[in-house]
């Protein structure tokens, strides 16, 4: 078990299924899989492959290894992961993930700092997943909801993001506006499509607002907001993003319950460098007026 090649060999073999095709993800000459194959069953003293026309099916014995040449992979894998985002510059690239609801702000953010750092080539991942920055998906990630508790994680409280009701000024101006909640009944809505959102407001949304007048929904924000412009119904949007979309009315002021609080996450191999220190300092600060918008 002295020669990781030939455990590694074994490992894309039975993940791919063929010689061939372990041979191209590898890079190497079919020869030298098979080779690689057979010095390591001679050694172990054991078949690890049943061979067959359409390919290679392992073992029980192979199984046995190769869940254990997976695990390796994966923590070389999380390893190299790490060791990129070491460094005394801010160079390579950053990767940045975070809910897509909040590229209006990070967006700029990203660009500003990236104009710092010539060399730095920026990533930005959004999406509802949560990236693993164990494995160095992520040098930095923008969660919202509840604390994040993955272990090995830095986690900071960042801002708690306001948002409450808008509507166009086009349906204000075809339906008016609901004086209060016993007025929802007369007006349509606009909400998430998931009915098990974590969304506070939207979850708000689902218990005061019949189903029948919610008769726009949708799972990306985005859509939600340009509903609401087109004057499909009466909907959720940050403060923030509201105040750099003209056309929009307000229907009520925020509540504290709509909140949506916001963290940094990163992880603890990666926190200090140099890189994602100065990201971090550099969006915080200009986060500082994000609060009164």
């Amino acid at each position: 078990m002295d020669n990781w090649d030939e455990v590694r060999t074994a490992y894309n073999v039975a993940r791919v299924g063929t010689v061939s095709g372990a041979a191209e993800v590898l890079g190497v000459h079919h020869a030298t899989v098979i080779r690689h194959i057979d010095a390591l069953e001679e050694r172990l003293g054991v078949k690890l492959f049943q061979r067959h026309a359409r390919g290679y099916t392992p073992t029980e014995a192979g199984d046995d290894l190769l869940r254990v040449a997976q695990a390796t992979d994966d923590q070389f894998n999380q390893l190299a992961g790490r060791i990129k985002g070491r460094g005394n510059d801010v160079s390579g690239e950053l990767v940045v993930t975070s809910i897509g609801g909040l590229s209006h702000l990070l967006a700029p953010v990203l660009a500003e700092f990236q104009q710092g750092y010539p060399d730095l080539v920026v990533r930005y991942l959004t999406g509802d997943r949560l990236f693993r920055l164990e494995y160095g998906e992520a040098h930095v990630a923008i969660r919202a909801g509840a604390v994040p508790d993955q272990p090995d994680n830095v986690v900071q409280p960042f801002f708690q993001q306001q948002f409450t009701l808008y509507a166009s000024e086009g349906y204000a101006a075809r339906h008016g506006l609901p004086k209060g909640c016993a007025e929802f009944g007369q007006h349509r809505f606009i909400g998430a499509d998931d009915p098990k959102t974590r969304a506070p407001f939207h979850r708000w949304l689902q218990d005061n607002v019949p189903g029948e007048n919610i008769v726009f929904r949708s799972g990306d924000v985005h859509a939600q907001r340009n509903a609401i412009l087109a004057g499909a119904g009466i909907g959720f949007t940050s403060v923030l993003q509201a105040a750099e979309v003209p056309g929009l009315v307000q229907v009520m002021p925020p509540k504290p319950e709509w909140a949506a609080p916001l963290w940094l996450v990163t992880h603890m191999d990666l926190h200090r460098t140099t890189k994602v220190q100065a990201f971090l300092s550099f969006l915080k600060e200009r986060a500082s007026g994000w609060q009164t918008g």
